[in-house]
């Protein structure tokens, strides 16, 4: 029996209005920098899928915020060099400050519109619900900003406890913020790596949200522990049976 959904958040529960690089563009602009938001938005994905998983264990809990900070800095200016127009801002840094600033509001992000009627119809049934994410300390405005914030008891980020989605230690201490067994939890993230793999890797029930609709090659899983692959395209489609009524 289902006591406790955990939600991934980015791309499962908000994304960005349009594209990444469609928002760096727009703010870019403004610093008098021309720039292919397609481009950029190439440049973005190639940049952050060659870092490093945002997560620093061992570090004191006040020095997390800068950490943070630099490790998006140094994403976003490699992607404006590898878009090729870095050298035309004159003042980088400031640039950034406005751009990491931004992505705290709601402003550049939406609410995927499957996302309140489930939450609204889990609540319903006593389902607890919590966010596992490989976000960074902003999401804790981010989801205040967007109206999510009253929906979840607990928010577990990466860079918090010091290890990233797929790793186990993430999902461990989520769990240990609910008087629950792993088996009594469902998690559903839009990664199949970092959000399925992960949660069933680590005990949990997993559900992967695949909203983009991804194709698999299945001939290069490994899926000894889980032949069949739990996939939805909504969570309009997903069903949590109800806890029994105690007589």
């Amino acid at each position: 029996m289902t006591k406790v959904i955990f939600l991934d958040a980015a791309g499962t529960l908000f994304d960005v209005r349009g594209s990444v690089g469609e928002v760096y563009k727009q703010l870019a602009n403004s610093f008098g920098v021309t720039v292919d938001s397609e481009q950029l938005n190439a440049a973005f994905s190639e940049s952050f899928a060659s870092a490093s998983p945002m997560a620093f264990p061992g570090i004191e809990v006040a020095k997390i915020p800068q950490l943070e900070f630099e490790w998006w800095l140094a994403i976003s200016a490699k992607a404006f060099q590898i878009a090729g127009v870095f050298n035309q801002f004159s003042d980088f840094p400031k640039f950034f400050a406005e751009l990491y600033a931004h992505f705290a509001t709601a402003e550049p992000w939406f609410v995927y519109p499957d996302v309140f009627p489930a939450l609204n119809r889990w609540q319903q049934q006593g389902i607890e619900l919590a966010v596992v994410s490989n976000f960074d300390s902003r999401l804790y405005l981010v989801l205040k900003a967007l109206n999510l914030a009253e929906y979840f008891t607990s928010v577990t980020i990466s860079t918090e406890v010091g290890a990233a989605k797929p790793q186990s230690q993430i999902f461990t201490i989520a769990l240990d913020k609910h008087n629950c067994l792993a088996e009594n939890v469902l998690h559903i993230g839009d990664s199949f790596k970092a959000d399925y793999c992960g949660a069933k890797n680590s005990g949990l029930n997993a559900i992967w949200l695949n909203r983009q609709q991804e194709t698999l090659d299945l001939g290069k899983l490994n899926l000894i522990d889980f032949q069949k692959i739990e996939e939805f395209a909504s969570l309009d489609f997903i069903s949590i049976p109800a806890a029994p009524e105690l007589i």
